[in-house]
C-alpha cells in the first residue's frame, strides 16, 4: 500500500484540517485512483467481503443499497482509514476542547478500535453504497454507538455528470435560533470527503457554539452511483 501511502503522504494536511475544523468538511482531490474505483464497484457483488446487505427503502433510508464490509478490510481500506485518521483527530480533540466535551480521541486507529472493543462496538461499518435512478439517501447521522469518532469520510466511485446525474452530497447545519444551511457537494471521481459525523463548532461573539450537522444524497436523475463509506469507530450490529 505504499502507493497510497505517498500520496496521502504528499497532500496539503496543514490546509486540509484547517478548513475541516472550519467548515466541517472538507474534500481532498484525487485519493483514489480510476482503477481502485473500478475494483471497488466490480467487487460490489463478492460473495465473502460483506457482512451484512441493506436496502434503503425497506428501513425508509431512502432509495438505494448498501453493503457493510466484514473484518478483515481490505487492505486498502485500512491503509486509508489508519493514515487518515492519524491526521484527523487532532482536529476531533480540538473540537472536544472549544466545545467544553470532557473527552479526548486516541491518537492511533488501533487504539480507537480498542475503545469500541471495550464498549461492545466490534462491527466493521465501512459500506459501500449503490443507488440508480431515482435512488436517494435521507439525511442522517452514522453513529453505531455510544463510542463515536466526530468525523468520516466517503469516496466517490463513479463520476458526476458522465456515470450518473444529480445524487448531489448534501451537508445541513443547524444553527441554534437560526434557520438550518445547506451545503451541496459534488466531488469526483477519487475525491475524498472528509465530514463531520454529528457536529462541530462554531465561533460565535461569546465564544464556540455546537452546531448539529446530518448528511444524505439527493434523487439521481440517470446512472448510478457508488461510493465507500468509511466510518472510524466500529458499531454494536
Amino acid at each position: 500500500m505504499k502507493n497510497i501511502e505517498t500520496r496521502l503522504a504528499a497532500k496539503d494536511w496543514p490546509s486540509i484540517t484547517q478548513e475541516l475544523h472550519d467548515k466541517g468538511f472538507v474534500i481532498v482531490p484525487d485519493v483514489l485512483t480510476q482503477t481502485e474505483c473500478n475494483h471497488f464497484i466490480e467487487a460490489y457483488n463478492a460473495d465473502d467481503t460483506y457482512r451484512k446487505t441493506i436496502s434503503m427503502q425497506r428501513y425508509r433510508f431512502g432509495l438505494g443499497e448498501y453493503k457493510y464490509f466484514q473484518y478483515p478490510l481490505p487492505e486498502l481500506i485500512t491503509t486509508l482509514r489508519e493514515n487518515i485518521y492519524a491526521q484527523i483527530a487532532p482536529v476531533a480533540n480540538q473540537w472536544m476542547q472549544e466545545l467544553n466535551i470532557n473527552k479526548q480521541f486516541p491518537a492511533t486507529h488501533t487504539a480507537m478500535k480498542e475503545l469500541c472493543k471495550e464498549h461492545g462496538q466490534e462491527k466493521p461499518t465501512i459500506l459501500i453504497l449503490k443507488y440508480g435512478e431515482g435512488g436517494f439517501n435521507t439525511l442522517h447521522q452514522d453513529l453505531y454507538g455510544d463510542i463515536f469518532f466526530p468525523m468520516q469520510m466517503v469516496f466517490m466511485l463513479d463520476q458526476a455528470d458522465e456515470d450518473y446525474t444529480g445524487g448531489e452530497f448534501v451537508i445541513t447545519e443547524q444553527i441554534p435560533r437560526a434557520q438550518s444551511k445547506v451545503n451541496v457537494l459534488k466531488p469526483n471521481r477519487g475525491d475524498m470527503l472528509i465530514f463531520t459525523t454529528n457536529f462541530r463548532p462554531m465561533k460565535g461573539s461569546r465564544g464556540y457554539y455546537r452546531v448539529s450537522m446530518k448528511h444524505g444524497v439527493s434523487p439521481l436523475h440517470s446512472g448510478n452511483r457508488h461510493s465507500l463509506g468509511i466510518i472510524f469507530h466500529d458499531g454494536l450490529s
